[in-house]
Formats: C-alpha cells, sequence, structure tokens
C-alpha cells in the first residue's frame, strides 16, 4: 500500500527536480552545433552597393563578426549603440547581415509585394533604418529570403557570430549584444584568435 503513494511522490520530485534544472540555464546560451565548424558559405548582395556582392571568401583571413539584423527587430536597437561604439574603436571588422528586412516584418503582406519589387523595397528600409540610427557596418549584406541565416542556424534576430581567420565559426551569440557581453566575452575572443597564427 505505501508504495502506491512512493510512486507518484518519486515521480513528482524528478519532475521538481527537470524543472529547477531548467530554470537555472540561461537561455542566451543555446549550444549551436556549428561552433568550431567552418561557416557556411555564402554569397549576397551588398546594401550599399548592390550591383555588387559579398561573400564568405572575401572575408578569409580576418577574424570579423557577423550580426543578423533587421530594421523591424526591436531588440536590434537595444543593442545598436553598442554596435555602433564598437566600430567606433576599429577593434574587429562587423558584417551586417540583414536578414529578411520585407518578409520578416509581420506588417507587410507578401502576397501584394511583387517578387521584382523585394529587393529595392529591402534596400530603402535597411538603408533608412542605418542613417537614422547610425550604421556600424563596415558592410551589410541582404539576406532576402533569410536562406543564408537558416544556413546559421538563426533562429531569432538579434544574433552575433564571431568567426576565425579560416572561416571557422567561434562562438555565438544569441540576443542583443550588451556593453558586458562585449567586454567580458566577445573582445577576449577576439583578441585570442588574432593573436593565434
Amino acid at each position: 500500500m505505501k508504495a502506491k503513494f512512493l510512486v507518484p511522490l518519486f515521480l513528482f520530485l524528478l519532475l521538481v527536480g527537470f524543472l529547477g534544472f531548467g530554470l537555472s540555464l540561461n537561455p542566451r546560451e543555446v549550444p549551436s552545433p556549428l561552433i568550431d565548424k567552418p561557416a557556411p558559405d555564402f554569397t549576397l548582395t551588398r546594401l550599399d552597393k548592390p550591383e555588387q556582392t559579398l561573400g564568405l571568401a572575401d572575408m578569409k583571413g580576418q577574424v570579423w563578426l557577423l550580426n543578423v539584423w533587421a530594421s523591424w527587430c526591436v531588440a536590434c536597437r537595444q543593442e545598436h549603440p553598442v554596435l555602433v561604439a564598437l566600430s567606433k574603436r576599429k577593434e574587429v571588422p562587423l558584417v551586417g547581415l540583414n536578414y529578411k528586412e520585407v518578409r520578416g516584418d509581420g506588417t507587410i503582406d507578401m502576397r501584394k509585394v511583387a517578387a521584382e519589387n523585394e529587393l529595392p523595397m529591402a534596400i530603402e528600409r535597411a538603408s533608412d533604418w542605418l542613417k537614422s540610427h547610425g550604421d556600424p557596418y563596415d558592410v551589410s549584406i541582404l539576406d532576402i529570403n533569410g536562406r543564408v541565416g537558416i544556413d546559421f542556424g538563426v533562429y531569432g534576430v538579434p544574433e552575433t557570430f564571431l568567426i576565425d581567420k579560416q572561416g571557422v565559426i567561434r562562438y555565438k551569440h544569441i540576443g542583443p549584444i550588451t556593453p558586458d557581453a562585449l567586454r567580458d566575452t566577445i573582445l577576449p575572443k577576439v583578441a585570442a584568435l588574432k593573436a593565434e597564427s
């Protein structure tokens, strides 16, 4: 008779233990399967010069940051002053990956946007946003349909990737970069990677 009551009690305590452990985890520290793997190859249209492209091969030999952003992203506004300050220090090249600029904005009915109008619309929206808030990027590229973001495992905006000289992803920051995260985590990793031969 007592065992009949002990089993539910044991299961309840086990469930409470799992819940307690889950609540202690930091949601910003989601492991990425791409860490220490080559970054996915890409070639995308530049925002500032739409007749030109930028690809992963163009960044080889440099330690750099890939920051995923969009004008419709509220959290991107939080981190933007941090990125602007970082760009003034010229410590690391910063590439912006403008993610689904038109498609990601839930207020736009994509059924009413002709395919040939999406790129010009994205360029105008993203350029206007950077003019208004400051442009921290050495170059910004357009991921119109989100395919490159999917290849990088992006599931929310903003996200930032630290990529080494060989094109290998060494770190992924989820969410807005804070001054503390930049100072305590990202910049020390950048310095360590730059010091490697």
